[in-house]
């Protein structure tokens, strides 16, 4: 166990062969994994829960009413089986509003349909159930934590690009100091 630690510690250890270089890229890695897994973890929860509290926040804002329709549906299409027709009904207080909701396709003037109403009494759409809110929470930490993910592995993956890059070009600076004492080249 203590020879693989030893390996995987390479990068801190005294050794005379190690640059600077080795030693920042050590760091960059490891602070790189670090950020992945708790800013990705961090982001990915505050994320879902501010989600969830809009979701929250929706269904106790709108309300469910029901209201009439003013004027006959044409029948359901390949396409749809909604259309927009004009409705009226009645606020939680009191007063009387008429918009344009999506309704049921071949519905009478005078039918009943259910709309959701917002804070002011306007239309509003449907906010989701507490199931598709916990989906939709979950499925936007998730999303939130991979992307946060990736813009750390890709800055990272750039930052040690670079670091090759230099170590390249001071090994190929070395090599021009140091090769023509070997002497004879071939090719």
């Amino acid at each position: 166990m203590a020879g693989r630690t030893s390996k995987w510690l390479w990068r801190w250890r005294g050794n005379p062969l190690r640059r600077h270089d080795d030693v920042l890229e050590a760091w960059l890695v490891l602070a790189v994994w670090v950020l992945v897994a708790v800013g990705g973890t961090v982001a990915g929860v505050l994320t879902a829960q501010a989600a969830d509290e809009v979701f929250a926040r929706q269904r106790a804002e709108r309300t469910a009413v029901r209201a009439v329709l003013l004027s006959d549906t044409p029948r359901a299409t390949a396409h749809s089986y909604r259309v927009l027709a004009a409705v009226r009904w009645t606020a939680p207080d009191g007063s009387v509003h008429q918009d344009k909701a999506l309704v049921e396709s071949g519905l009478r003037a005078g039918a009943e349909v259910g709309v959701w109403t917002g804070p002011q009494g306007g239309l509003a759409t449907a906010p989701p159930s507490r199931t598709e809110a916990s989906v939709e929470s979950a499925l936007l930490g998730a999303a939130s934590a991979f992307a946060l993910s990736g813009v750390v592995w890709g800055t990272g993956s750039v930052v040690r690009r670079g670091l090759d890059r230099r170590r390249l070009d001071r090994w190929g600076e070395e090599w021009d100091l140091i090769g023509p004492r070997w002497g004879h080249r071939t090719g």
